[in-house]
């Protein structure tokens, strides 16, 4: 994919780079590019008929970024599966003084879903969470107990998309892709198939709209790619304290954010995941279609590059 985003007719236009997934990722970027680039065509500079979408570079051969006024990680896919070539980018990110959004260091603490014990202990309700740094049976029995319940998820602590994520039941066989493996062990939450899965996004710390999610019959993942459901949705006050206070827990204020949660069997709202990387933004059901997304990002551009 060829674009540039060049300056027009003597306005001060940005030059945005937008990182993207690996050669042969299995999820077609392409719808996302276009609602991406509609939401950065709401900037008032690109008002006009020299606007040019902007450059989009793979994550894992980017090149010399020092030219971009500001890159946006928000397509790069499959860094967990080569985390080793994802944090060795970071650092050179770091080093080289990109000007990137999210800050590397929030890039960097996010990859691990460790973090998400970093937030318990900052009293954020999260889903129950444990790391096992070597999954086995004994690691499923003792998290059972800890859990009370035989239902369980696990997923590496470095997963998108669903990847290396399973249900299992005490009992059963650990999945051999995974066996031995760090680990992250949660309770199955059941609401997950009954009032869905929430995520609220936010810009520059400002929440912007919500999605309710839930998974096709049968299955226990939302993802639209493995026949999950999405709709607009106006979300519970007690989900919106939660995004706001696990935000507030966060390292820094992030340009976007994601907050995605669940409720558990005793009605308490848990957060799954603060997502601060490459997360859908899902446009398509915001109100005012990116314009909040469009101006965050035009706060955050250094014009002197």
């Amino acid at each position: 994919m060829e674009r540039n985003l060049e300056n027009g007719g003597g306005i001060n236009v940005a030059k945005i780079c937008v990182l993207t997934c690996a050669p042969g990722y299995r999820e077609d970027m392409e719808p996302h590019c276009r609602l991406l680039e509609s939401a950065l065509g709401l900037m008032p500079e690109y008002q006009l008929p020299e606007y040019r979408l902007p450059e989009y570079r793979r994550w894992t051969d980017p090149g010399d970024l020092s030219k971009f006024s500001l890159v946006l990680p928000l397509l790069a896919w499959g860094y967990p599966y080569d985390p080793a070539r994802w944090f060795a980018l970071l650092d050179t990110l770091e080093a080289d003084g990109i000007h990137i959004a999210n800050p590397v260091s929030i890039l960097r603490w996010n990859t691990d879903k460790a973090y998400l014990t970093e937030l318990a202990d900052k009293g954020i309700a999260v889903v129950p969470t444990v790391i096992t740094p070597q999954l086995d049976d004994a690691a499923l029995r003792d998290a059972a107990a800890h859990f009370g319940t035989s239902d369980l998820i696990i997923k590496p602590p470095i997963s998108g998309g669903a990847y290396g994520t399973y249900r299992i039941s005490l009992g059963d066989s650990v999945p051999e892709d995974v066996a031995g493996a760090r680990m992250m062990i949660q309770p199955f939450l059941p609401a997950i198939s009954s009032e869905g899965e929430y995520s609220l996004l936010y810009f520059n710390g400002k929440f912007s709209h919500a999605v309710n999610k839930w998974p096709k019959t049968g299955d226990f993942r939302v993802q639209d790619y493995l026949g999950g459901t999405e709709v607009a949705v106006s979300p519970p006050a007690d989900a919106l304290a939660l995004a706001e206070a696990a935000l507030t827990a966060a390292p820094d204020i992030c340009l976007y954010a994601r907050a995605d949660m669940l409720r558990d069997p005793h009605g308490v709202m848990r957060l799954m995941e603060l997502e601060l990387i490459e997360p859908s933004l899902f446009f398509k059901f915001a109100p005012d279609g990116g314009a909040m997304f469009a101006q965050a990002v035009r706060d955050r551009i250094d014009y002197k590059r």
